[in-house]
This record gives structure tokens, C-alpha cells and sequence, in this order.
């Protein structure tokens, strides 16, 4: 197992920006004495100082994070087998084709191995581009190997500095967002000050640097902050243009470096569907957000060689059928208020109607079954069922898949960020209910701009999008724990944001007669300063104690194992084993698997559920003839997993095979009427005992306190 253990001993008040202003001030600027060259002096003056402090604020983020990761790894000093040890799970096999593309003598040599791979599944040839979203490491092993700085950086510091200044790209991403939401840049700094104290529930990239996340989320705040400027109005056509243009190429880029983006996109269709649906933003923008995110899943699905899960994704089939629905309902947003009701329940439903006609069409003609298991857990998670499939159990017994704990709001109010969050969305989900009830009543259905303005509540077509956005994105986190990130981050904007609006205060000053632009100013101002410094105060000894915490990598027996593999078996020797140990075989070996984390493909996982047999009750016989079904050479047996007790009862790897199997499971506790006791005991304890039955197929090779490596027999 790996472990961190301690290391051993060696010897200005910012002033209004330039983004359109609240009317507050341009009332206040119109007063300003030296007129209005000295007001654009300011602004000019102001967006310099904002652009500076964002810029810097990302680059301390990116270096503090890399820190972190120094400190509790001794990244610098470990051995290269322990680097690439610590890239855990699937972040090792995603590494390790960075890896082999620069092992390659050539990069078109590299590129055939990629495209017709032979090792990442034994006895079968894969197309990896096609199958994963590696093209981040194929990018980045070219611009490795072109770029003169092989003498002065590591391959393995090249690709981990490339994560961390993506966390620079990211925090300033959030920090603009913040900024053109409110319209000062201080919320963008209150915004990247709690993404940085709020460490442990925004971000993870210290300890899974290759993550595909971790490559997707900047790009996803990218397009968040060029939607929030585009969804303006009255925007200048070269500055839509020029915003199109970022949302497509942030879009694509997201889309391109994470398997899940489909899944995000689809909530962001139905923030736009929702919004569209009760006239808070302009259709035919709307119309242009859907036709990018349907343009670029079509791009990245030729780039993946026509990845078939992608064509099947629910998104293509719902913004199809908004657009298709939309043509044949023009009339949806006219009549009374109960006539718009109606509508708007027939939109619904023939939306919903017709992207599952389009979906299983899709599905159908492709024979599509990769994200089967997907549909499977949340039908489960929900309760449409109890399942007894072993890959939706898999899910659901993770606790990365469970609900978000409750410590969660815990460790988020004690820097006020939950409370702030709370507060503006009270404030804006009101503003919007009031909005959404406005326009279903007006009967036009074309509305100018100065109407729009003279209504005594307003929201902001662009505020309207972050807000649905983060109840959405909420919801999604409050289900799925590991979805948290995508939440958490936008809760430090929107909560920023609201602190730091003019809107919010003064639609609170007016409720308790005090509105004037003064007091909108002073709030505006005073409140962030203040949280900036409570938090400054709450969190400063904290930051300088984890900077000061030197750590060291420690998983001497996995060590032992990669050393053992890469001196005592034939390069060409196929392992089967667990998911996660097997992608750091991969990185650290080269050796040929049988199977891997890479969740995405129905074969795989079939192929995943027979290898884990070894821990199932299965007899020696059944168990070799299913492992040398997929050319295993050698197996490796984990006492973590044989005599798990991480899980409760239920959950146990062994207990879901058990389950899958139809037999009862171990310790006590009730099993279900229906299971039935095995046939035989449990493999991996078994097979200790070397009795000859299992001694006849399987011979220790290696042993330590955590793995157990067999070799198998070839004969029949």
C-alpha cells in the first residue's frame, strides 16, 4: 500500500473597472470633477490593476499547489519508479501513453503505437485515441520532444508544471467571471482567494495530476467566462464574434480532453433550455450556444476516429430536438399567462419526447452499449430498482459516487463562502422568480431593452445564466460527491459575485427604504474588503503550516513489485490483476494487461468482471481457463482487496462478485432468500494453502506483505 509519512531530516482600494458599469456609477462617474477624461483615466487605470492582480493571483495558486505536491511526495528526490508509482489508478495509465510516445524512436512511430495498440488490452488490437481522451499527452510529448529543453527539465516535471500552470489558467478564468458578473474586479479576487482556502473541496489536482479533469475544468471555466460576456447585450459585432470564437475553441478543447464532457454540456443545454423557455436571454443566442456544443462533439467525435459514444451522447440528441421543436411551436412565447403555462408543459414534453426517440434511434443503428453502466448506476442511485449488475454496484459502493457529506457545508462555512453563496442565491433566485413571473405574463413576445430596464426588479441575462448554472451544478454535486469540483468553484464566483453587485444590495436597501447610491457604494465595497481580510486573518496560519509540513512518498512494497516485474518476466508477459494496480504496471513495466480503468467500453468491463474471479468463489480450474482466455501469463493477488474491510458488508469487491454470482456472501448479516452457497471457497485465500489442485495451474513466483504474484500453467 502506499503511504505519506513525515519526511526524515536532510541536510490598493480598488475603484470601478471597465466593463459596462452598474448605473450607480455612471451616476458616480458623471460626477467625477476632472469630467470624463478623468473617469476614463480611472477605468483604464482600474482594468490595469484588476488584469495585474488576476494574473498574479493565478501564478501564487499554481505555485502554491505545486508546492503542496513537493512537499508531500519529496517529488524531487524520489526514485522515478516512485514518481510514476504515485500516479495512482487511471492518472498512471493516462501517463503512461505521455510515457511511451516519448520512448518512441519517432513520432509516427509513436502515433502507430498509439493507434494500434496491442498492450494496454492483451489479445486485442485498440485504437487509443479513438477509445480515450489522451490527445493532452500526445500534444504534449510532441512539444517535449521539439522544444530544446530536454537537457534542462525532466519529461515527468514538463508534464506536471504543464497541470499546475492550467490551475493558473483556471483560477483567472474564475476570477474574470467573477469580475464581468459584478463589475469590480475585488469580487474576482474574493472569488480566487476562497477557490485557494477552500483547497480541499475545489480542487484535487495535487495528488491526481493526470487526471482528466484536471486537464478539462480551465477550459470549462474559459467558456463559462466568454458565455457570461456574451450572453451582454447590446454587444458590438466584432466583440461577439470575437467571444463565439473563444466559447467554440474553449468548448472544443473541453470537450476534447475529458470523457464526461457530454454529460456537463448537457446540463449547461438545459441552463440555456430553461432560460430560453422563460424569455431571460435572447433565443437566437441560445440557438448559437447549442449549434457550438453540437459542432464541437461532432469535431472531437471525427478526432476520435468516430468514437460511436459520443454520437449517441444525450446532448446531441436534446439540442436537436429543442431546435427541431422550437421551429415547429413559434408561437411559444405569446398569449396569457395560463396559455404560456400550457406551452411551455407541451415544449417540456415534446423536448423530452423526442430527444429519447432520437437517443435510442441513435443507439440503435450505432449498437451503441458503452454507457450502459452509466444509465444503469443512476438508475439504481435513484431508486428505480435494486440491481444486482456488478459494474452499476461497483459505482455505487464508491463513496466518490455517494451523496456530498455534510462536513462538506462544515468546512465551507468556516471561511463564510457557504453563507455568502446562500445569501446571493436567496437573493437572486427571488429576483429571478419575480423575472420569470414578469415575462410569462407579458403577452408580447418581443420585449426592448429600455422596458426590460424600467421593471423595479431586473436580472441580467448573464447573472440569469450563472445562477441556473449553479443550482444545477449544485444538485449534480449534492448527488455525486466526486462532481463537487465542478460546484464548488463557481460557488466561490457566484458567491463573489453577489457580495459585490450593485444590483443585490440595492434591491435589499430598497426593501427597507434606505436605497440611495451612497449606501449601494459603501456595501459594494466594504463587505468584500471585509471577508477579504477575515479571510486573510482565519486562513494565513493555516497555508503557512502546510508549506512548512515536509512529507515523503512511502509504498516500499509496490516498489518491490515494479523492480520484481521488470527484472524476473519477458517484456511481452501479460498481467492480470485489479484495475488500479494495473495502470501502474503499465507506467512502470511496459508489461502487457489485461484489463484497466478505463471504465468507457462494454468488452472491457465483461472482460474486468472475469478477471476479478480471483476474487471470487470460483474453483482453480474455472479461474485459470478464464484467465488464460485472455493470454494471462501472470496474476497478481492483493490482500487489500482479498480481505477488504475499507467496505461494510454489501460492498466488498468480493461480496458485489458474490452478489453477480448468485451466492451468499461472507461474515454476518443476512444474504437474500434467493443466493446460494458456492461450490467452492474463495480463490485468493485458497490458493495460499498451495493445495494441489491450485498448485497444478498456479505457481508463486513472488511474494511480499501486500501483493501475491502467480505464474500460470499453459497446459490445457
Amino acid at each position: 500500500m502506499m503511504y505519506i509519512r513525515q519526511r526524515k531530516e536532510t541536510k490598493p482600494i480598488e475603484v470601478s473597472e471597465d466593463f459596462p458599469s452598474p448605473k450607480e456609477d455612471v451616476k458616480l462617474e458623471k460626477k467625477l470633477p476632472s469630467g470624463c477624461a478623468s473617469g476614463r483615466f480611472w477605468k483604464i487605470l482600474s482594468s490595469a490593476v484588476g488584469g495585474t492582480v488576476a494574473l498574479c493571483i493565478g501564478l501564487l495558486t499554481s505555485v502554491y499547489l505545486a508546492t503542496l505536491h513537493e512537499n508531500d511526495l519529496w517529488f524531487s528526490n524520489i526514485k522515478e519508479v516512485e514518481r510514476e508509482i504515485s500516479f495512482r489508478t487511471e492518472c498512471g495509465l493516462y501517463y503512461s501513453y505521455y510515457k511511451q510516445m516519448l520512448q518512441a524512436p519517432t513520432l509516427l512511430q509513436g502515433f502507430h503505437g498509439l493507434i494500434y495498440d496491442n498492450k494496454t488490452e492483451s489479445m486485442r488490437t485498440i485504437n487509443l485515441l479513438q477509445r480515450m481522451n489522451i490527445y493532452q499527452e500526445v500534444f504534449l510529448s510532441v512539444l517535449y520532444r521539439v522544444l530544446p529543453i530536454q537537457k534542462y527539465l525532466e519529461p515527468v516535471y514538463f508534464y506536471i508544471y504543464t497541470l499546475f500552470g492550467l490551475q493558473a489558467v483556471y483560477v483567472t478564468a474564475l476570477y474574470i467571471t467573477s469580475w464581468l458578473l459584478s463589475g469590480t474586479w475585488l469580487s474576482g479576487l474574493l472569488a480566487a482567494l476562497w477557490y485557494v482556502t477552500n483547497r480541499i473541496d475545489t480542487t484535487r489536482v495535487e495528488f491526481t495530476i493526470p487526471l482528466r479533469e484536471n486537464w478539462a475544468l480551465p477550459f470549462f471555466a474559459i467558456q463559462i467566462a466568454a458565455i457570461t460576456y456574451f450572453l451582454r447585450p447590446n454587444l458590438q459585432p466584432l466583440s461577439e464574434r470575437l467571444t463565439l470564437l473563444a466559447i467554440f475553441v474553449s468548448t472544443f478543447l473541453f470537450s476534447l480532453t475529458w470523457q464526461f464532457n457530454q454529460f456537463m454540456m448537457l446540463l449547461q443545454a438545459l441552463v440555456l433550455f430553461i432560460l430560453d423557455s422563460l424569455d431571460m436571454l435572447p433565443a437566437m443566442k441560445a440557438t448559437w450556444l447549442y449549434g457550438i456544443q453540437i459542432s464541437c462533439l461532432l469535431l472531437v467525435c471525427m478526432l476520435q476516429f468516430f468514437n460511436s459514444m459520443i454520437l449517441g451522447s444525450l446532448l446531441i440528441s436534446f439540442n436537436l430536438s429543442v431546435l427541431i421543436v422550437r421551429k415547429l411551436q413559434k408561437n411559444l412565447k405569446t398569449g396569457s399567462f395560463l396559455t404560456r403555462i400550457w406551452k411551455l408543459l407541451l415544449h417540456l414534453l415534446l423536448v423530452f419526447c423526442l430527444t429519447l426517440f432520437l437517443n435510442n434511434i441513435i443507439k440503435k443503428v450505432l449498437n451503441l452499449k458503452s454507457d450502459e453502466h452509466i444509465f444503469k448506476f443512476l438508475k439504481a442511485k435513484f431508486g428505480f430498482g435494486a440491481t444486482r449488475d456488478f459494474d452499476a454496484n461497483l459505482y455505487l459502493c464508491e463513496e466518490a459516487f455517494g451523496l456530498l457529506p455534510l462536513n462538506t457545508f462544515q468546512r465551507l462555512s468556516e471561511t463564510l463562502l457557504f453563507y455568502a453563496y446562500m445569501f446571493v442565491l436567496v437573493v437572486t433566485v427571488v429576483t429571478a422568480s419575480v423575472v420569470a413571473f414578469h415575462n410569462l405574463s407579458d403577452s408580447t413576445s418581443l420585449k426592448s431593452m429600455d422596458q426590460t430596464r424600467k421593471r423595479a426588479v431586473d436580472l441580467k441575462p448573464e447573472a440569469a445564466y450563472n445562477l441556473i448554472h449553479t443550482i444545477l451544478f449544485g444538485v449534480l454535486a449534492l448527488s455525486t460527491m466526486r462532481m463537487k469540483y465542478l460546484w464548488t468553484s463557481h460557488m466561490c464566483v457566484f458567491a463573489s459575485f453577489g457580495l459585490c453587485s450593485s444590483e443585490v444590495w440595492e434591491l435589499l436597501l430598497r426593501l427597507v427604504h434606505l436605497c440611495n447610491p451612497k449606501r449601494i457604494w459603501v456595501l459594494r465595497y466594504l463587505v468584500p474588503v471585509l471577508t477579504l481580510l477575515y479571510l486573510c486573518y482565519k486562513s494565513w496560519p493555516g497555508v503557512m503550516d502546510e508549506l512548512s509540513e515536509l512529507k515523503e512518498f512511502y509504498d516500499p512494497d509496490t516498489v518491490e513489485l515494479m523492480t520484481w516485474i521488470n527484472s524476473n518476466t519477458p517484456r511481452k508477459a501479460v498481467f492480470a490483476g485489479s484495475m488500479q494496480l494495473l495502470a501502474g504496471v503499465k507506467l512502470c513495466t511496459g508489461r502487457t494487461l489485461t484489463n484497466h480503468p478505463h471504465y468507457e467500453d462494454k468488452s472491457l468491463r465483461e472482460r474486468t468482471q472475469a478477471v476479478y474471479q480471483i476474487y471470487a468463489k470460483r474453483s482453480p480450474e474455472e479461474v485459470h481457463a478464464l484467465l488464460r482466455s485472455f493470454g494471462t501469463d501472470f496474476v497478481i493477488l492483493e490482500d487489500s482487496i482479498c480481505y477488504e474491510r475499507r467496505h461494510h458488508r454489501g460492498c466488498r469487491l468480493r461480496d458485489l462478485l458474490d452478489v453477480a454470482n448468485g451466492h451468499e456472501m461472507d461474515g454476518p448479516g443476512e444474504s437474500d432468500p434467493d443466493l446460494r452457497p458456492a461450490d467452492h471457497p474463495r480463490f485468493c485465500e485458497e490458493i495460499k494453502r498451495n493445495l494441489p489442485s491450485y498448485a497444478a495451474h498456479f505457481t508463486r513466483v513472488f511474494q511480499n506483505k501486500t501483493f501475491h504474484v502467480y505464474k500460470l500453467s499453459r497446459n490445457k
